[in-house]
């Protein structure tokens, strides 16, 4: 199989990055992504039955997407043919559908890596869809976006969606080994500068090579700590890029770690996404949510809070202002939790929904025209402040709905005192005649 610099026509000898020179030869050397390629995995069964499917490759960069799909290529004995979404268009895929007819004709099978393919649009990739169904490509797409948000569903439904994990420490390590028995010696390098070499590539192993590539021109004789090593190549911060999924995934693992009640993890997913460069007032708008969402009546004064880090931040700016979300964000993570208003509204409108236009009962109808009065607008409405206890227990519901109960306070925080009061009523409520 001719690599990437042979078919560019580059000599045997031309320089190469170190990640193109331990690209795997076997699916087996592929590290980081076993749930696919053991013997159980989608990729171990598909190989071992010898019947290639489209398949979809989503996962985050330098995980091995490109590598899995020239491996699949050999396995199947495929021509292996590639093409980057984001240089190609309708006449690339028109010379690329003809030229893997022409060699199906000739009893040859193509395999089609599209780099990218959520940067096609709707249309072209409905141009996949003939070639996919009747075996002219097998095709093989990667992906950093989610393909639920990126991808026709005609396609996805003629291709599985295998998920790419980022590399963990243990396959980081795996390809530094790999790098040192290339050089032919280790690393110079402390144990906790290794460590910080792997945190450095933030799960990918392509930059990974990257960093071990540029500290090969390093001389040293001592080995570099975490300080030396971090003066020697330049640090690359953590992924996070406001116009992905992962602009998502890390604002619903604040919000959720706030719900769980886990103030440092909150605290961390704050501080990745500062760090990130999020909008401030993005974030300021997600903490209000949890304070009404997650919080609530539990404690009144977490919406409170959140407002106020807002406000703060817009007086004092970046960076000092950053200091008001994350005390915030303490607040909020450190606050006794209910959903009780959440789910009391949605019951609320779902029996809005089920009856309809009810009209209120006629006792607490305004009557400002005679009219209205001998229609018996207002008539026996009892002035809640003039009963005994402020409370008249009249039935406020429609008089065609029986009374429901939405709100249901959870015996936690400020919500515990509300729970006594609605009881309280409640007897009340029998007691002089109306609903409990």
């Amino acid at each position: 199989m001719s690599d990437l610099f042979e078919s560019g026509g580059l000599a045997d000898d031309a320089p190469r990055p170190l990640a193109d020179r331990l690209r795997p030869q076997a699916l087996a050397d592929v590290v980081g992504q076993d749930h696919l390629l053991n013997p159980e995995g989608p990729l171990g069964r598909m190989v071992a039955n010898g019947r290639p499917t489209s398949i979809i490759l989503w996962g985050p960069p330098g995980t091995g997407k490109t590598t899995i799909a020239r491996l699949l290529s050999t396995a199947f004995n495929l021509h292996f043919e590639q093409l980057s979404a984001v240089f190609s268009g309708v006449a690339d895929l028109k010379k690329t559908f003809g030229a893997a007819r022409q060699r199906r004709r000739m009893g040859q099978g193509t395999l089609l890596f599209i780099d990218e393919i959520h940067r096609f649009n709707r249309s072209q990739q409905d141009s996949f869809l003939p070639v996919v169904e009747d075996g002219t490509v097998v095709l093989v797409g990667a992906t950093t976006e989610n393909p639920s948000f990126e991808l026709n569903g005609a396609l996805l439904s003629r291709a599985q969606v295998l998920v790419l994990r980022r590399l963990d420490d243990a396959a980081l390590e795996q390809l530094l080994q790999r790098a040192e028995a290339h050089y032919g010696e280790p690393l110079k390098l402390t144990g906790d500068a290794r460590a910080s070499l792997r945190a450095m590539a933030d799960g990918d192993g392509r930059y990974l090579l990257n960093l071990v590539e540029e500290l090969s021109s390093v001389k040293t004789v001592k080995p570099l700590d975490s300080a030396a090593l971090v003066s020697a190549v330049q640090r690359r911060m953590p992924l996070y890029d406001k116009s992905s999924e992962e602009h998502y995934n890390i604002i619903s693992a604040l919000h959720k770690s706030i719900r769980g009640s886990d103030p440092d993890a909150a605290l961390y997913w704050l501080a990745r996404m500062l760090q990130g460069g999020e909008q401030p007032l993005y974030i300021a708008r997600r903490l209000v949510r949890a304070a009404v969402e997650d919080i609530g009546l539990a404690d009144p004064e977490a919406v409170h809070q959140a407002l106020a880090a807002k406000d703060v931040f817009d007086f004092l700016g970046s960076p000092e202002g950053e200091l008001a979300l994350a005390q915030c964000v303490l607040y909020l993570a450190s606050a006794p939790k209910s959903n009780a208003v959440y789910k009391a509204l949605g019951a609320a409108k779902r029996a809005a929904q089920e009856h309809g236009s009810l009209m209120p009962p006629a006792h607490i109808l305004n009557a400002p025209t005679k009219l209205m009065k001998n229609l018996g607008y207002g008539a026996g409405y009892q002035y809640d402040h003039d009963a005994e206890g402020g409370f008249s227990g009249q039935n406020y519901f429609p008089d065609e709905m029986a009374r429901e109960q939405f709100y249901t306070p959870k015996d936690t925080g400020f919500e515990r005192e509300i729970a006594k009061r609605l009881e309280y009523w409640s007897k009340l409520r029998a007691k002089r005649g109306g609903e409990g």
